[in-house]
């Protein structure tokens, strides 16, 4: 597995997350109200996800069974890592960041967070990537 490629294809989700961002917060959000437009935000961006996933994901070439959970679970840390740390960077505090993983606040991180991890599974599962049996 090429570690160095599925970091890349992951480094790619971040500019599709962040004008998500911006259109949830000014198009929008005016248009529908915060109330809908978080989670449909959350909805969209998971679509992001899976579909540049879909699209890239193959280019990292051969996987075994378990890449597609090590990439995974690397792209989720990588995700919770990067939210924590424009958090911070922004002065948010604690409670702030955790309060994205509350979906009673029609906040759907946690979604974006599951397709984020559960994505590369997929697509290598529906054979868009080589997949090879475990050694």
């Amino acid at each position: 597995m090429n570690i160095v490629k599925s970091v890349a294809v992951w480094v790619c989700l971040v500019p599709a997350a962040m004008l998500n961002g911006g259109l949830r917060e000014y198009a929008l959000a005016p248009a529908v109200g915060e109330r809908w437009a978080l989670p449909a935000s959350g909805i969209s961006l998971s679509l992001l996800i899976f579909g540049i996933t879909w699209l890239l994901l193959p280019r990292v070439g051969r996987l075994r069974r378990r890449d597609g959970w090590r990439i995974g679970a690397l792209w989720g840390a990588l995700t919770v890592l990067f939210e924590c740390a424009f958090g911070i960077a922004e002065g948010l505090s604690p409670q702030e960041l955790l309060s994205a993983y509350n979906p009673m606040t029609g906040n759907l991180w946690l979604l974006v967070l599951t397709t984020t991890v559960l994505s590369p599974v997929l697509v290598a599962k529906s054979n868009r990537v080589s997949y090879t049996s475990p050694n």
